[in-house]
């Protein structure tokens, strides 16, 4: 950790033994006690809450995944959960993963799973204007590592769970919040260990993930609410080429360099077929009427029977939309030569493809080998994921969400997606549990800096997200406990 990281600990821990937020109820407090409701300031607890968890560095590098859990399981304890409800476990003492369950009024019904990950990506307080461990407000944002991914969800998820239990709200089925480790790389994936060693303690009918799906807005106006119900899935290809090399004074046509760089022209050059789905047809469909003029038209057209081929390829230039409807390869690294003077015995590429569900890796490597046409490049398949198939688009979880959309804005869309890139998701898929990608926050479409310099949230925007998902679990797990006429209204 960080110079300052010892005090700012001690200072975490502090506050998580005081608790003075004015919601939280009395330490150890069993949750069945009979005890007036608490009233809950959402806004100061979220802001204290993502403070605590920016302060505390998750990088994979020299960072503690295990404290953030540790200091998270105070709030819960605080606030009446059971020890027995609350676990912290993981490979080692640096990366913990965070349990908590919060009992529902009916056993017979199987729970549902509240993701984040604690971990963030690296951040070098060189390249920031402002500390990246410090949560700094300025201008109406919060700015920190971790603001967009996924801090700010994680403490969505957690207020929210948190002002039920202040509010004395029982849902009608168990609620499980799982912060985990690992997500950015770097350690062990946090989702993946509890499946492979402690799966009795996520197990769940399907799973709600922060860290998916999102708000997209155009200067602070939300116009599209995402609902992440796919994601491609991971594979990186190794080509490589051998031969004698020699003096570079007598160049030679093999040359291993010029080989593998023709391998990869070719590979650029080459479009996988369109193959749509049943989640990007309908973010076709719906998004369509969000742009209007050839865009729109050509959305329309897309996800049509009969997809047009005009359309397409005018979409395929826009690399959002190509990696939508296509598997996609793309050459990442390379590496070759010896000397200056000398022609290259070795030249290797890395070429990373994201395949949509339901292609194989076996498919996609013989597309590469007929595509390069040249059995001097060797191909070795170096990771692959396990394929992810999409969730099926439930209407309860749909109108749930669009219920609880008001809390962002009026007459929201809701839009399903698939993720080109990767998240945690990919493994309860596989294991045969639902995801949907939600996270209320909105987010500039031109300001994203996830994983970049001057990480940034919209003060607003985080508070419309923590009453967001506080309506989305009201209504997904109790939706026979109505909401109070008392609820935060959009801003």
């Amino acid at each position: 950790m960080g110079g300052n990281d010892s005090s700012a600990w001690r200072r975490l821990l502090r506050a998580a033994a005081s608790l003075t937020i004015a919601a939280m109820v009395a330490a150890g407090a069993p949750l069945g006690a009979q005890r007036a409701a608490q009233q809950f300031d959402q806004d100061s607890a979220g802001r204290r809450i993502l403070r605590d968890l920016v302060e505390i560095n998750t990088t994979a590098s020299n960072g503690n995944t295990t404290k953030a859990a540790e200091l998270i399981a105070g709030y819960f304890r605080a606030a009446g959960v059971p020890a027995a409800d609350i676990a912290i476990v993981g490979p080692d003492d640096r990366h913990g993963n965070l349990v908590v369950r919060v009992r529902g009024l009916d056993s017979a019904h199987k729970p549902i799973l509240l993701l984040a990950h604690l971990d963030v990506v690296e951040a070098e307080r060189s390249d920031w204007t402002f500390d990246p461990f410090e949560l700094t407000e300025r201008a109406g944002y919060y700015y920190g590592r971790g603001t967009q991914d996924v801090k700010s969800g994680a403490t969505t998820l957690i207020t929210a769970l948190l002002r039920m239990l202040a509010e004395r709200v029982r849902p009608e089925r168990d609620l499980i919040l799982a912060l985990t480790a690992g997500e950015e790389g770097g350690a062990p994936n946090g989702v993946q260990w509890l499946l492979a060693n402690r799966r009795d303690l996520i197990e769940a009918e399907y799973c709600v993930n922060a860290d998916g799906g999102g708000v997209d807005s155009d200067r602070g106006r939300p116009f599209a609410l995402n609902m992440q119900a796919a994601e491609k899935v991971y594979l990186d290809v190794a080509l490589t080429v051998h031969n004698d090399g020699g003096h570079s004074s007598m160049p030679r046509r093999d040359n291993a360099i010029v080989t593998l760089a023709r391998a990869i022209t070719r590979i650029a050059g080459y479009q996988f077929p369109v193959q749509l789905n049943s989640i990007t047809r309908a973010y076709f469909e719906r998004s369509a009427a969000l742009h209007p003029g050839q865009v729109g038209a050509d959305l329309r057209a897309a996800a049509g029977t009969r997809a047009d081929t005009v359309a397409i390829r005018r979409l395929s230039a826009d690399p959002w939309y190509n990696a939508l409807m296509r598997t996609t390869c793309v050459a990442t690294m390379v590496n070759g030569g010896h000397a200056r003077n000398a022609l290259p015995q070795t030249a290797m590429a890395n070429v990373n493809c994201r395949r949509l569900p339901g292609v194989t890796t076996d498919a996609v490597v013989q597309v590469l080998r007929r595509v390069i046409a040249d059995t001097a490049v060797a191909l070795a398949v170096e990771e692959a994921s396990p394929q992810s198939p999409p969730s099926p688009m439930r209407p309860d979880i749909e109108a749930a969400v669009r219920a609880a959309s008001s809390a962002i804005a009026p007459n929201l869309p809701l839009v399903p997606t698939m993720e080109t890139g990767a998240t945690d998701g990919l493994y309860l898929r596989t294991a045969g549990i639902p995801v949907y990608g939600l996270n209320g926050i909105a987010i500039d479409t031109d300001d994203v800096r996830a994983h970049g310099r001057d990480e940034r949230v919209r003060i607003a925007a985080f508070q419309r997200g923590q009453e967001f998902a506080y309506r989305l679990l009201r209504n997904l797990a109790a939706p026979r406990n109505p909401l109070p006429h008392s609820g935060a209204s959009p801003q």
